[in-house]
């Protein structure tokens, strides 16, 4: 056992990163971390090949280059004035070897500290787009799309007139306006990738989605029972934690109903004035529906937002076994209702989409860039230097990280 225990010896002393042991132990996101833990170019590549790329592949590096520099342009043209492209340190903005970036984001120490900050967001966007660029779902995202609005289409019909409307055979509700969104940008898939805590591309739900505008608050509510006795919406197939309702006090909505509903079954033609009555009477009832875990949502802002699950169906390929005649998977899309006093709301002021956008970006910008880099950026009057170190103790290999920036 003396023996054993003696060949076990450690050749250096034991150490502890804390930050990062932390960081992993208690699931900080990569994000949220100031600083990586690589010692020198050959812990760089060791990473990379964990990471999943394959080096001695030809196309590797070539694949790491452009997304590189895909990323280094997406900061600057989103998260930068364009006098401030320049503070970008040469040695980050077009590097030898993109993966130098990996040992400068490890690196700290006075001469080193923009270079750390620098290499780590661009690093972060870097992360970013390797999710989305390998996410399969959008990789069959025009089969996604077809089967979506295909279960949509059987609900949502557009007159002579061109006027929409929703039904399901029995009840018709005329739409004021009805919006696809065919596909979130790439643009905007990342940058809501940055700022969300996880950020990966599966956790982005709003890929695909419609948006029913209806005159009254009421035929959101009729709408959402269209949608259920159309099967569109379920308790199986819907996400209950991502239910988002800013618009409908549900206890007040069901005491005018329950006053009106003989009223409204025996109406003659399409009761227009009576919803806009029961709307007057459920806004002096209902209480302030605040409910909203988006932090960038505006004041103001208003819908019933439903994510929906739906079963993608896949071709199976040609030499799998005939019996996997069918290959699937759920994807998730948005389905927003609202009236149209909340929708004329939400085209200006802190409810706009602009406004909301606005914030998205200074959310990422911060997690990005972290506070430190963000605040000098601001300032423009760079402290510290920002040229690579050509003898560098962790650059040269042999220098330990012990800490990371917070």
């Amino acid at each position: 056992m003396t023996e054993l225990r003696a060949s076990l010896k450690s050749k250096h002393k034991f150490s502890l990163n804390w930050s990062y042991l932390n960081a992993i132990a208690n699931g900080v996101s990569a994000i949220d971390l100031g600083a990586l833990a690589l010692r020198n170019l050959h812990d760089a590549r060791q990473f990379v090949r964990e990471y999943g790329f394959d080096l001695d592949q030809p196309a590797a590096p070539a694949h790491i280059a452009r997304v590189h520099r895909e990323a280094v342009d997406f900061i600057i043209h989103t998260f930068l004035e364009p006098s401030q492209a320049q503070l970008i340190p040469a040695a980050v903005a077009a590097p030898d070897d993109p993966l130098q970036l990996l040992v400068y984001a490890s690196m700290r120490g006075q001469h080193s500290d923009l270079l750390r900050m620098w290499s780590c967001a661009v690093l972060k966007v870097m992360h970013g787009i390797f999710y989305l660029e390998n996410n399969l779902k959008l990789r069959h995202f025009s089969t996604i799309r077809e089967q979506v609005f295909a279960s949509l289409d059987e609900v949502i019909h557009c007159d002579d007139s061109g006027h929409h409307f929703l039904t399901d055979g029995e009840v018709c509700l005329p739409l004021l306006q009805f919006e696809r969104k065919n596909n979130k940008g790439r643009h905007s898939i990342l940058l809501k990738l940055l700022q969300k805590a996880g950020y990966l591309a599966a956790d982005i739900y709003d890929h695909l989605g419609v948006r029913l505008i209806f005159n009254t608050r009421f035929e959101c509510l009729l709408a959402l029972r269209t949608l259920q006795r159309a099967h569109l919406l379920s308790v199986t197939n819907v996400d209950a934690q991502r239910t988002r309702n800013t618009l409908l006090d549900l206890e007040a909505a069901k005491q005018v109903f329950s006053k009106y509903r003989a009223v409204l079954e025996h109406s003659d033609g399409y009761p227009e004035q009576l919803l806009q009555r029961m709307d007057e009477e459920m806004a002096q009832l209902a209480k302030p529906q605040t409910r909203s875990d988006n932090p960038h949502s505006g004041a103001g802002f208003n819908s019933i937002q439903v994510t929906v699950r739906k079963m993608i169906h896949l071709q199976p390929d040609p030499g799998a076994d005939i019996g996997n005649y069918d290959v699937g998977f759920f994807f998730e899309y948005e389905i927003q209702l609202m009236d149209k006093a909340s929708h004329e709301r939400s085209l200006s002021g802190p409810a706009s989409h602009e406004a909301y956008k606005r914030r998205q970006v200074e959310t990422a910008r911060l997690r990005v860039l972290g506070r430190a880099l963000h605040d000098w950026i601001a300032a423009c009057q760079p402290p510290l230097a920002a040229t690579a170190p050509e003898a560098s103790p962790v650059a040269a290999g042999s220098a330990p990280i012990t800490a990371l920036a917070h």
